[in-house]
């Protein structure tokens, strides 16, 4: 039996376990990468574990998250960085270099490497045929020490596509039609594999644009082949040398196969509140818009770009609307500026941002009150956007840009025919923003920078067989880590303060969770399906340690969140028969008793305070238990 583009490159990093679906298998891991949102942390879960050096092919620290400087707390995050990545061995890309994944395909993506990242939309990277994976910062950090990465082992689902996108549609179009398909959950426990004929007319930069949004499918991770297509992009981009063919077996088999024909696709959009709720642009051209983002690491290419430089050249953005435009990284940027792109936006009335996250994750560019954003981001959970009434639609570049012009959701096949994007033979090429570390002989006399917002990883507390405690918190279904813990200017700057960074959590679903779940000393939260979807934040994790958590009873989780839940030391089980999610009540006393065995057999009991017995179930590798036991892996990995 031949074997599919993932389970070539797992066979080939594996290091333990058996390539069975539902197993643990642990892989060696190439490359990391980090962000500044989640970097402080790992870094400091680095400098816990001890080890004086980086030990995988490459890692690199991105700065593209907090860029808003409005105190002291983001510049001192960055110096943090800047001088840990100097010390330890790593690159360190500064400020307005660009966003993590936009940057590291131009400058450093390979295919066949495994790469993981302290960002849920890592698996970009699988657009130039790498096997990457979003992940806490924990798991980066025991990588970056030459640890193994822990997966389960994902069944393999195959997208077939077939014909050619007609004009105006694009790849963003194809993310949102496996969405309207699968919808966010749809991809629990898969990786998804895209092929067929229709791929070949895909640039690496629609690739990635798929691969990104796979995240939002709940997916493992998502991966294209590396063939001429890859191999030209990598020519561009002066990295040729990096080249390896890959592609699956003729004989390979998958759980799943899905086929989409390309000549049918027409603009969609996700509509408010999820990434899953489509509908097609026809039907919604009486929306009236109020605010129109482009950029990302969705799409923030430089295709992107100069698709929607040649849809406002000699119009207006209408006056009704406020438009931003974000480059993925300085390279798209300057290119933009010396072929007259970038005037062509300025033009119309955009404005320019800077190349980094920005909008996506609330930093900065909010909507106004219950205002209509067209964005070509990957994520429309109630609230992300900084504005909590916002109602922002997912779109493609071609779609924002036509309905910034006539201040109406469009389709741009309004506008006539779409222009022709020809892009160079050759990228400009400049590094200077992504500095080098220190030899190692330099590095042992250098010092770590830190300002007074950093504090210390949160306790962690060595398991007890018996849990009695509070129900302090009941949610519904999709709870995302946006929900546990928002992101946005507000708070993003606190993200290396875990006891100021507590005050807002879950405060989306309850503003007077934390105070209750401090008071309570210890605590259980109960929530419904695909509970802690969304970004791999692990302070989604750590935040509710710090308040006192110690179970989390859903009726599933998303892949990186319960890994992160383990990686701290708090128990997640899922409830035997869902209905009994019904019968538990905010505010009650709950108990589980013989936690030890219960970790053994994979069956435990929840006792209420009326007597009522709920039968909750849990499924850990040994290497769980231990991490479980030690209070989480951090402890763990230090012995």
């Amino acid at each position: 039996m031949g074997l599919t583009i993932a389970q070539k490159i797992i066979k080939a990093h594996l290091v333990s376990g058996e390539m069975i679906p539902g197993n643990e298998i642990s892989l060696r891991i190439d490359q990391t990468l980090t962000q500044d949102a989640t970097g402080t942390m790992a870094y400091l879960e680095f400098e816990a574990i001890g080890i004086p050096r980086v030990r995988t092919e490459l890692s690199v620290a991105y700065i593209d998250h907090n860029t808003l400087q409005s105190g002291f707390e983001n510049a001192d995050d960055h110096r943090y960085i800047q001088s840990v990545a100097k010390k330890y061995g790593l690159r360190f890309s500064r400020p307005g270099n660009g966003i993590c994944h936009q940057v590291h395909l131009e400058r450093f993506g390979k295919p066949g490497k495994t790469l993981i990242g302290s960002d849920s939309h890592t698996p970009t990277g699988g657009g130039i045929g790498m096997l990457a994976f979003g992940a806490g910062g924990l798991d980066v950090a025991v990588a970056m020490g030459g640890g193994a990465y822990y997966i389960t082992m994902p069944k393999m689902f195959k997208v077939n596509l077939t014909g050619k996108l007609r004009p105006w549609v694009s790849a963003k179009d194809i993310s949102l039609e496996i969405l309207r398909i699968l919808s966010v959950k749809g991809g629990v426990g898969a990786i998804i594999e895209w092929g067929g004929d229709g791929i070949k007319d895909l640039t690496v930069p629609q690739r990635a644009t798929i691969t990104n949004m796979g995240t939002e499918l709940g997916a493992t991770t998502s991966i294209f082949p590396s063939d001429e297509v890859t191999r030209e992009f990598l020519k561009a981009q002066g990295r040729e040398e990096d080249y390896t063919p890959l592609c699956s077996d003729e004989d390979a088999v998958y759980d799943r196969v899905i086929d989409i024909d390309l000549n049918t696709l027409e603009p969609l959009a996700a509509c408010p509140h999820s990434p899953d709720n489509i509908k097609k642009i026809s039907e919604l051209k009486n929306i009236k818009v109020d605010q129109v983002c482009v950029g990302s690491c969705t799409n923030s290419s430089l295709a992107d770009m100069l698709k929607v430089a040649a849809v406002l050249k000699g119009r207006t953005v209408d006056d009704s609307v406020s438009m931003s435009v974000s480059p993925g990284s300085r390279q798209v940027l300057t290119m933009l500026s010396e072929c007259g792109a970038l005037e062509d936006i300025l033009a119309s009335g955009a404005r320019l941002l800077e190349c980094a996250c920005g909008p996506c994750i609330g930093m900065g560019f909010s909507p106004n009150s219950a205002g209509v954003s067209l964005r070509t981001f990957n994520r429309n959970f109630e609230g992300r956007s900084g504005t909590k009434d916002g109602q922002v639609y997912l779109v493609s570049p071609e779609v924002a840009a036509a309905s910034a012009i006539t201040g109406y959701i469009t389709d741009p096949a309004t506008l006539g025919d779409e222009p022709v994007i020809t892009l160079p033979e050759k990228f400009k090429i400049n590094d200077s923003a992504i500095l080098l570390p220190a030899d190692e002989k330099e590095a042992e006399s250098l010092q770590i920078l830190r300002g007074p917002n950093i504090k210390p990883f949160p306790e962690t507390h060595p398991l007890k067989n018996d849990l009695c405690a509070e129900l302090t918190l009941k949610v519904g279904d999709n709870i995302t880590t946006d929900h546990i813990m928002p992101a946005g200017a507000k708070i993003l700057p606190y993200r290396s303060n875990i006891p100021y960074l507590s005050k807002f959590c879950f405060a989306v679903c309850d503003e007077s969770f934390a105070e209750r779940a401090k008071a309570a000393g210890n605590s259980i939260i109960v929530g419904g399906s695909n509970y802690g979807q969304g970004s791999s934040r692990e302070h989604a994790a750590l935040v509710p340690l710090y308040l006192g958590v110690r179970a989390v009873v859903a009726k599933s989780f998303a892949r990186i969140h319960v890994a992160n839940l383990i990686n701290a030391g708090i128990l997640p089980f899922t409830f035997e028969n869902a209905d009994d999610y019904d019968k538990l009540t905010q505010g009650e006393k709950l108990r589980i008793d013989n936690v030890f065995e219960a970790m053994e057999s994979g069956k435990a009991t929840l006792l209420t305070e009326s007597g009522e017995k709920i039968s909750l179930v849990c499924s850990f590798s040994e290497r769980q238990k231990d991490i479980l036991k030690a209070g989480g892996l951090l402890p763990y990995t230090r012995g």
